[in-house]
């Protein structure tokens, strides 16, 4: 058992036969009253998400999850095929359950697969990808990094706000936290 006051982002846990994964975990303390935690809490099997308040004495029980280095290597119908780098066995994986990852995936990529148990749960992203932009604005002349930036599309699909002088066809570095741009990829 872990207290809630120790539950953080990235965390997992089991309540009610349920595997929920912490996505924003705070301390709050309103004017009167206990100090409260609000979480936002993904519902890993479903996808569902919620935004709840708990006591931090409360006590939830923490799930294990193991994580596996495979290659992404491609998609068919729904699903999302990956293989392991050691034993070369092949996963698949519900495309609605790493929905949000394959925006940052390209085919042949390593990333790790998280388990619960023989449960494959979903995907880690390493912290950064590089990403080649197929849709932008012109870029404006004598642009600099400091500018408010513009939209572009990334060929996953992924939409990243970039600086102005960034042009269709440039490989870019991008932060899967958060899908902000970090700079150009060195080429």
């Amino acid at each position: 058992m872990i207290s809630v006051n120790d539950l953080r982002s990235g965390m997992t846990f089991e309540q009610d036969g349920k595997l929920i994964k912490v996505m924003e975990a705070s301390h709050h303390k309103p004017g009167k009253g206990n100090t409260v935690m609000r979480l936002k809490l993904k519902d890993v099997r479903s996808g569902s998400t919620v935004d709840t308040t708990m006591r931090p004495d409360d006590k939830v029980k923490k799930a294990y999850i193991e994580s596996k280095p495979v290659q992404y290597l491609y998609n068919q119908d729904d699903i999302e095929i990956f293989m392991d780098l050691e034993t070369y066995d092949q996963y698949e994986i519900p495309t609605t359950v790493v929905e949000e990852e394959m925006l940052y995936m390209l085919e042949n990529m390593e990333v790790k697969i998280q388990f619960y148990g023989a449960e494959v749960i979903g995907v880690t992203l390493p912290k950064t990808v590089e990403l080649t932009v197929v849709e932008t604005q012109p870029s404006i002349k004598g642009a600099t990094a400091t500018g408010s930036g513009k939209p572009a599309k990334m060929q996953t699909g992924l939409t990243v706000n970039v600086p102005d002088f960034i042009e269709v066809g440039e490989v870019i570095e991008v932060n899967t936290a958060d899908a902000q741009y970090l700079k150009r990829a060195a080429k």
